[in-house]
């Protein structure tokens, strides 16, 4: 189905639906006129409607009723409790999108009428400055127009690809863990210029807009990141001291190693 007059609702307004409306609210794939959503949390939806003017409310079948597309935003705990309370007012007209982390398709297309259109995305925490990292799984009464369309609300607040629902394990370690892995390494690396004297402020948006213009820099270049890194380093120079210590101390190993972990990590819980 095309986004052209269609209604999205959520139902969840924490901070990744509320990130979402706002992503889609700014990009104009579908007016803020046309968004609904509902929370238990009045002081969340009271500053959505203050700020955006969507329609909100308590109420999760009245979201569902008012909307072509429903993004589950809650919980993996409450899910099956949310589906239950709603299965009924799911038209065979209406899409369902969730985000709950773990949760298989399989489980959720079960709690649901049978037919019911359900497409799954891991989105990641960097949806809040509309840089997030998403996959896009289809379920099997998805269509690829269903997908089209998702990926496309996705990309209003970052980046976005479809994948085949068995690799989400891999998308939860790698991007869904991803900004806590690099975190750590902005903040060590800001402690080293604080070492060298650098003030601790400096030191720090020094290296975060280092790692975001390293990021920016392979995505809009399409050069692999070893010949990026071949370009900065020159023979006997500075960056080939680093990158040797880099190497010495394992650097790569242990960020595929915590990938790895997490991918493993999420298998477990999706058992």
């Amino acid at each position: 189905m095309s986004l052209v007059g269609k209604k999205i609702g959520f139902i969840g307004t924490g901070k990744m639906g509320s990130a979402l409306i706002r992503g889609i609210c700014t990009a104009g794939i579908i007016p803020c006129s046309g968004i609904y959503a509902s929370d238990v949390f009045e002081a969340s939806l009271k500053e959505l409607r203050e700020s955006l003017h969507i329609n909100v409310t308590q109420d999760n079948i009245e979201v569902v009723r008012n909307s072509d597309i429903i993004v589950l935003a809650v919980k993996p705990q409450i899910l099956k409790t949310v589906l239950s309370s709603i299965k009924d007012a799911i038209t065979p007209d209406k899409m369902v999108i969730s985000i709950a982390a773990g949760v298989k398709l399989e489980t959720i297309e079960s709690e649901l009428n049978e037919g019911t259109r359900v497409v799954r995305v891991m989105p990641n925490i960097a949806a809040t400055v509309a840089e997030a990292a998403s996959a896009v799984a289809q379920g099997k009464n998805a269509s690829a127009e269903d997908a089209d369309d998702v990926l496309r609300i996705f990309q209003s607040v970052g980046s976005a690809i479809a994948v085949q629902e068995n690799l989400m394990d891999a998308v939860t370690g790698l991007s869904g863990s991803g900004p806590a892995f690099i975190f750590p390494v902005i903040e060590a690396m800001a402690d080293g210029g604080v070492y060298e004297g650098l003030d601790r402020n400096s030191a720090l948006i020094l290296a975060a807009q280092t790692v975001l213009g390293a990021a920016k820099m392979m995505l809009e270049t399409n050069i692999h990141p070893g010949e990026l890194k071949d370009m900065v380093t020159s023979p006997g120079g500075t960056t080939i001291r680093g990158i040797y210590e880099l190497e010495e101390s394992g650097i790569r190993a242990a960020f595929m190693k915590a990938v790895i972990a997490s991918s493993n990590r999420s298998k477990e819980l999706g058992k």
